[in-house]
């Protein structure tokens, strides 16, 4: 009897102890929705690519702000059968891209990857620490983001960023309903979700001008890590394409368009500065910017328009409309459409 009785104790014991673990484990998912930082500068993106239908998305577009507010993923479903996600993050230099491709491709086996190389001229020191929390959020745990740290910050700075507890531990003052039913949605809203965060305000900018014919302006860091984006490309059979979204470029800028532009011809990529096609494009500058830098819903419209044609002209990219498991892109389609209600 005192055997059974004690092997009864610990049976109860064990299940307290899994219970326990269990709950423990509940409770760390739970918080750590809620208090996770949320925003379309870039965390939301590489959040909802976890998300993603294994294997479905046949272009992956990728780099700064550019991407995700000048290219409207669901015009490119709706109307060029094209399984898109924006992939971007504010300001983003060449070596965090180059970790989120990385991370991208653990998932996706995507036919293009479209790289908007903005910040190479914009952005030129190696630690990059004005949007660095938006470009690393969002990322989960792995050796490739301990690598992405590590060539990203300063060894004495990294625990501020890491682990992502030292980066939203004093949100309680600013959390909403939202935030408490965000586990609990995290799974359909994030699969529903392919990048796209629109400017609904327009400011009107002056076309710009320039003439600059000479090549250079390029670190030698961000030379090294468009190599290595090129590299991994072509070992794993990614066609790429190097662009520049509209926005009111300079000469000091052109500069570094044209080094790419000799690295691109080097290595039998496309490269395409949207910068020269502003009539094509159809753009008013009075009309379809946000700021300086920016188009808005209406100049992204445009624009993906545009950008549409050229990935169907340049690259042999699938038609998936109507074809079963891509379904979340029909309501990414239809989310954006809700958004645009009342924007003309």
């Amino acid at each position: 009897m005192e055997k059974k009785l004690k092997k009864h104790l610990l049976q109860k014991k064990n299940i307290l102890r899994i219970a326990f673990i269990i709950l423990t484990l509940v409770s760390l998912w739970y918080w750590n929705g809620v208090m996770s930082v949320k925003n379309d500068h870039g965390i939301t993106q590489a959040t909802a690519v976890y998300y993603q239908p294994k294997n479905t998305v046949d272009v992956v577009m990728m780099g700064s702000s550019h991407i995700h507010y000048n290219i409207n993923t669901g015009i490119l479903w709706k109307d060029y059968g094209i399984a898109s996600f924006d992939y971007s993050a504010a300001e983003q230099p060449l070596w965090i891209t180059y970790h989120y491709l990385v991370e991208f491709c653990k998932n996706q086996k995507p036919k293009v990857m479209v790289l908007d190389l903005y910040s190479l001229a914009n952005n030129k020191n190696d630690y990059q620490y004005d949007w660095i929390k938006p470009n690393i959020l969002g990322m989960r745990f792995s050796l490739n983001k301990l690598q992405m740290l590590y060539d990203s910050v300063e060894i004495e700075k990294i625990g501020d960023y890491f682990p992502s507890i030292a980066v939203y531990h004093d949100r309680f003052s600013e959390l909403t309903k939202e935030d408490f039913i965000y586990p609990f949605t995290i799974n359909t809203e994030m699969q529903n979700f392919k990048g796209f965060a629109p400017s609904f305000e327009t400011n009107s900018q002056v076309q710009p001008t320039w003439s600059q014919t000479q090549s250079g302006g390029m670190t030698l860091k961000q030379e090294l890590y468009l190599q290595k984006i090129i590299d991994y490309t072509k070992k794993h059979d990614i066609e790429l394409f190097l662009i520049v979204t509209p926005y009111v470029t300079t000469d000091e800028d052109e500069l570094v368009y044209n080094r790419v532009k000799e690295i691109a011809a080097m290595n039998d990529i496309d490269f395409n500065s949207s910068n020269y096609d502003y009539d094509a494009i159809g753009l008013d500058f009075s009309r379809d910017f946000y700021d300086h830098s920016h188009l808005n819903f209406r100049g992204a419209e445009k624009f993906t328009n545009y950008l549409g044609k050229e990935l169907k002209n340049r690259f042999d990219i699938p038609d998936r409309r109507g074809q079963e498991g891509y379904e979340s892109w029909d309501r990414d389609y239809e989310n954006i459409q809700e958004m645009m209600k009342g924007h003309t």
